[in-house]
């Protein structure tokens, strides 16, 4: 209970899914949490859920496609809880699901903004606050999709694929200030992103929930807290060796 005492975390895309659940094991791990979301019913809702159980939460308005909100955000955590030394780059969108030649500008920017712009402008504002405390640990969530590929959301699989380079370029850059980057790679998790994902391929969703259990050799979707405990770890000391790696969470997925 006790693996993140004295930290200060932010997560991004905290209000649902993986980051909730991201937010919740780091409070009962011991860490103060800064909730980042644009879902700000849900962002503050679980804040209150969590400071009523007595741990130290706070809700920020984050859209990460503005570089000035995510710094007034990060810089709101830190200020509210004395520093930031955790960050959780989670907040993503799967996209249009078209191919490549049928897809707009505007639908590929608006994944890449989200997806890769995002990543950059919370790693570019997060640095300093880790360079003051010390040293600090950040997440990026990329996929499985920056591993290996599929016939579909094409915008997705490239902001992926980004997500896992910029996670490895980031280490090596500052790796001499003790700050230390590392991608996860989730298989298909049972979120919000994800059932509106299957409503996209044109199937009943009770069978493309099937067809993707079945894609998994452990025969079914992760949950959210499968992905939130390997975030746990890679925030915490007991990976403090780890820089530059990708923790593959994926159900056997990129075992094929």
């Amino acid at each position: 209970m006790a693996r993140l005492e004295g930290k200060v975390a932010a997560v991004t895309g905290g209000a649902l899914g993986i980051g909730k659940a991201t937010v919740e094991r780091m409070a009962e791990e011991g860490a103060a949490v800064g909730i980042l979301d644009c879902l700000d019913s849900e962002g503050e809702a679980l804040a209150k859920s969590l400071t009523e159980k007595g741990f130290r939460v706070g809700y920020w308005h984050c859209d990460v496609t503005s570089e000035q909100q995510v710094k007034a955000a990060l810089d709101g955590v830190a200020k509210q809880f004395g520093k930031l030394n955790v960050l959780v780059s989670n907040a993503g969108i799967a996209g249009a699901n078209k191919p490549t030649h049928e897809l707009t500008e505007e639908e590929w920017d608006k994944v890449q903004a989200v997806n890769v712009k995002g990543v950059f402008f919370c790693t570019k504002h997060a640095i300093p606050h880790m360079r003051k405390a010390g040293g600090g640990s950040v997440v990026n969530l990329s996929s499985i999709y920056g591993l290996v590929s599929a016939p579909d959301i094409p915008p997705y699989h490239a902001s992926k694929g980004a997500v896992r380079l910029m996670t490895k370029t980031d280490a090596m850059l500052y790796a001499s200030d003790k700050i230390r980057f590392n991608s996860v790679h989730p298989g298909f998790i049972w979120t919000p992103l994800v059932e509106t994902h299957l409503q996209t391929t044109g199937l009943d969703l009770e069978a493309a929930k099937q067809a993707t259990d079945s894609l998994h050799p452990l025969g079914h979707m992760g949950e959210p807290d499968d992905i939130a405990w390997g975030i746990v770890f890679l925030a915490s000391d007991e990976s403090k060796f780890m820089t530059g790696s990708e923790l593959v969470i994926d159900g056997g997925y990129t075992a094929h």
